[in-house]
This record gives structure tokens, C-alpha cells and sequence, in this order.
């Protein structure tokens, strides 16, 4: 008796120690991976957010995400992927990223420009190679990239119909998503239930509308069907934070 409780309590013991250590192991390899998010307007953070009510969706996404873990939000304003790339943005992340970490791509609104050379690319060629680098590039460095269709635009009809805006941008991501292999977060598909979810006119704040005077930011007043109050930032967020964790199983780990 007293030779198996010996055997029972060196058990316990070992399985106690393999238990600490998986925990620390976890731990570490949560701490030392960082989330690189590359985009436009729709995710990046916003100046003076105490006075400003304009948000990207990556500018709080790291309300959902346990303490140890490092986002950096590396989108810009107006930029597309041919602007990201030629503005040496990219270049920039590139050169930070290392084994592990997960590289978000979301890139679309500022490609459809076809008045501006410097940010338009067609959808079939420029775009769909652009993603491509970024999917490549970010697996040369051992990053992982998870790709990101555009949010949609609160582009109701007189019907009261959502119409899309964004073409056949999103359906390229689709297709480099599936084609190379990568996790795709169908943020258009989405963020077009959420708005439809709200209505047409609950829908308006989720996004930035303001009368004259109504908040000291906009003293002329306010109408953005694009960019996100801190309500529509939150919610999308929260759809990606849903799917992320569906979809990668690293996200189980470090999402609240």
C-alpha cells in the first residue's frame, strides 16, 4: 500500500510539472507573437480619439485580445495596395516581422479609385498580385496573413436596399484566398448582415452622422458612410474577432 501511494504521488507530481510547463510554454508563445494589421481607413487608428469619434475596426480590436499579446496597426488613411507597397509601408512591415507572427490584410476601398494613379489598381491584375505579395512576402519571414474582405458601405437605395460598392475587389481576395491557401475573414459578407441588421436608419451609427454643432469635432456637421463610429469599429471588430477565432486556432488562444 504505503509502495503505491508513493507511485500515485509521483504521479501526480509529474503530471502537475508537464501541466506548469505546457501552461508556460503557452504563455511564451503568445507573449513573443505580435498581430501586424495592413490596410486603409477602415482599420487604422484615428488622431485625438478623446475628441474624435471616427475609429478603425483594428484601432480597438485589441479590447478583445488577453493582455500579452502585441497588436501593431500599420493601416493608413487612403492607401491602397499599389500606395501601401509604393509608399514603402509594407517594406517597413516586412522588414519587422518575424517567425509566428500573423500579418492582417485588408485592402479594397482606395483600389476601386480610378481617378487617382497613384492608388488604383485593377482588380484582375495589380490588386490580385499585390495581395499575393503580401500573402508571399509575409510566409518568406515565417508571419502567417489572414485575408480580410473590405467592410461594406452604408449604401442604401430608396428602397432601402443595401447595394454593394466594392465589385469584384472582394471576390479577388476570395480566390487568393482559396487559391494560395490562406484564412479568409468574409468581412463584406459580414458587415453587410450587420448593417442590414441595424436598417437604414439605425444604421447611421455605425457610422459618422452629425448635425451641425451636435459634437464640437464636426462644428459643420457630419455625413460618413464609410468610416465607423466607435459603435461600428466595435462591431465589426467583434465579427472578426468571431470568425478569427473559427477559423485559426491560435485565436482560441489569445482572444477574451
Amino acid at each position: 500500500m504505503k509502495y503505491f501511494k508513493i507511485i500515485i504521488t509521483a504521479f501526480i507530481i509529474s503530471f502537475i510539472s508537464c501541466k506548469e510547463k505546457e501552461v508556460k510554454e503557452q504563455k511564451s508563445e503568445i507573449k513573443n507573437i505580435t498581430i501586424h494589421t495592413i490596410g486603409d481607413s477602415t482599420m487604422a487608428n484615428k488622431p485625438k480619439p478623446e475628441e474624435n469619434p471616427e475609429r478603425g475596426w483594428c484601432q480597438v480590436f485589441p479590447e478583445f485580445l488577453k493582455n500579452n499579446v502585441t497588436l501593431e496597426n500599420h493601416a493608413v488613411n487612403g492607401r491602397s495596395t499599389r500606395s501601401f507597397i509604393d509608399e514603402k509601408k509594407w517594406e517597413k512591415v516586412y522588414n519587422k516581422l518575424k517567425e509566428g507572427d500573423y500579418v492582417f490584410i485588408q485592402f479594397g476601398h482606395n483600389d476601386q479609385k480610378e481617378k487617382s494613379p497613384k492608388r488604383y489598381t485593377n482588380p484582375h491584375t495589380a490588386y490580385r498580385n499585390n495581395l499575393i505579395q503580401f500573402v508571399n512576402q509575409s510566409r518568406e519571414k515565417g508571419a502567417k496573413p489572414i485575408l480580410f474582405t473590405s467592410i461594406v458601405r452604408r449604401n442604401f437605395n430608396m428602397d432601402s436596399t443595401l447595394v454593394d460598392t466594392h465589385g469584384v475587389y472582394p471576390l479577388q481576395v476570395r480566390l487568393v484566398a482559396k487559391e494560395y491557401n490562406v484564412p479568409l475573414i468574409d468581412l463584406q459578407y459580414l458587415t453587410e448582415k450587420l448593417e442590414e441588421s441595424y436598417g437604414y436608419k439605425e444604421s447611421k451609427k455605425l457610422h459618422l452622422h452629425y448635425a451641425p454643432n451636435e459634437i464640437p469635432y464636426y462644428p459643420k456637421g457630419k455625413e460618413d458612410n464609410t468610416h465607423l463610429s466607435v459603435l461600428g469599429a466595435t462591431e465589426v471588430a467583434k465579427l472578426a474577432a468571431s470568425k478569427l477565432k473559427e477559423k485559426v486556432t491560435y485565436f482560441e488562444k489569445i482572444l477574451k
